[in-house]
């Protein structure tokens, strides 16, 4: 299990708990918080193949403007569909991306295990917090030299203007994300 703090771009909290399931992992996680004087919640079940490629998300949030529910399900090679209906927009993305969640951006460091001085693309499912809206969303990780035990990685999101170094534990999820969330268990 983990837990983190949101912290400067919203105010709240998420709770993780992992296990093996099958040949991969499934991810049970929680996430409520109040962004821009708007509260919203979130649960999310996500389960990942033995590479950490995404293979299904289900996803309820809740908020002011409604209860929302997306099932997002992925071939293993990057087709996808969302709600059982072909999603040809997200065609060659890997992982899913929770807005709501810092634990999400592990899937895609486990996935690609590069080595210091490494850099790709992974481009993802982007999930919405407050109405669970999904498009695509270019990211790139590039891996940094270690800070002690802790990996480090520069993040970039384009389309956010958004460039971070975060720092993950030797499990691969997420100990410092900048302005984002910070790890408390």
């Amino acid at each position: 299990m983990a837990a983190w703090r949101h912290r400067d771009a919203r105010a709240g909290f998420e709770v993780l708990f992992v296990r093996r399931d099958g040949g991969g992992y499934r991810l049970d996680g929680y996430s409520t918080a109040v962004q821009d004087g708007d509260a919203w919640g979130i649960r999310y079940a996500l389960w990942v193949d033995h590479r950490w490629v995404t293979r299904c998300a289900h996803v309820v949030g809740q908020s002011a403007s409604g209860t929302y529910e997306r099932r997002l399900e992925c071939d293993g090679t990057g087709t996808w569909r969302l709600d059982g209906r072909a999603a040809p927009e997200l065609s060659g993305c890997l992982d899913v991306d929770l807005e709501a969640s810092a634990c999400t951006n592990a899937l895609p460091v486990r996935r690609l295990g590069l080595r210091v001085g490494e850099r790709a693309d992974a481009p993802a499912a982007y999930v919405r917090a407050s109405t669970l809206c999904v498009e695509r969303l270019e990211q790139t990780y590039a891996r940094l030299a270690d800070e002690g035990e802790q990996a480090r990685y520069e993040y970039v999101a384009p389309a956010f203007e958004f460039r971070a170094v975060l720092t993950y534990d030797r499990f691969g999820l997420v100990v410092d994300y900048p302005g984002i969330a910070v790890r408390m268990a």
